[in-house]
């Protein structure tokens, strides 16, 4: 889903003689079908758009990188990074919006509010979305993305794993996969907090906050009102 801004295509460059990892795509690709399903799953209120919309714009940037980088995630293009930001970006920007909207209805009342099966449900779909929006960006923006990642790790890890952080594993090669990302995001949603990999890059710092922040919200503010309908 990932790809680099470095230039177009270059497959056949110089690096070409070096070890490329490049991750199988159908994770990520998971992950954003798994979101649009989620989209699908809410409230008309709580959706960003029509229901039509987001899935349709969110499939046409998943068709494309797919079609231009198939099979495993190797191949350097600003087009395809481009439309790779765009669509986390969106996936981002809807599972924000979800989570303010289930906000407004939690204080000022909404047709879900009224009960705790609806809500609980409402409000897992929200949490989720989140989950995997940002574990798409983390995945995303680390070390330029993943079609960068496959040919060179950077020197300075921007999330720092311990596979990074322990000489003693010896992890030269290691590459973060999705399924990383995916545990970060989780963890960072479910703790609130760094659990075992480390933001060092400012970006990865307030995006870590800013979604420790909404999962808080989400899961302090959703079980406080099911408690109260349940009572």
């Amino acid at each position: 889903m990932s790809a680099d801004a470095d230039g177009p295509d270059d497959r056949h460059g110089p690096e070409s003689q070096q070890a490329v990892f490049g991750e199988a795509r159908w994770p990520m690709a998971g992950a954003v079908i798994g979101a649009m399903l989620l989209s699908q799953l809410m409230p008309d209120d709580l959706r960003l758009g029509p229901r039509w919309l987001l899935p349709l714009g969110e499939g046409l940037l998943l068709v494309t990188l797919i079609a231009g980088d198939p099979g495993r995630i190797s191949r350097r293009s600003a087009a395809l990074r481009a439309a790779a930001i765009a669509l986390v970006g969106v996936l981002a920007i809807s599972a924000i919006w979800s989570t303010v909207r289930l906000i407004d209805d939690l204080i000022h009342g909404g047709a879900e509010t009224n009960s705790a099966t609806g809500l609980l449900q409402a409000g897992g779909n929200v949490w989720a979305s989140t989950v995997l929006a940002f574990s798409l960006l983390y995945f995303e923006l680390d070390g330029g993305g993943a079609a960068a990642r496959a040919h060179r790790m950077p020197t300075t890890p921007e999330l720092a794993f311990p596979q990074q952080l322990s000489p003693e594993l010896n992890a030269g090669q290691w590459r973060p996969r999705y399924i990383d990302y995916l545990y970060l995001g989780l963890t960072n949603s479910t703790a609130f907090s760094p659990t075992d990999v480390m933001p060092l890059a400012p970006w990865a710092k307030i995006a870590m906050a800013v979604q420790s922040l909404v999962s808080l919200l989400i899961l302090g503010l959703v079980i406080a009102r099911a408690v109260n309908v349940l009572a």
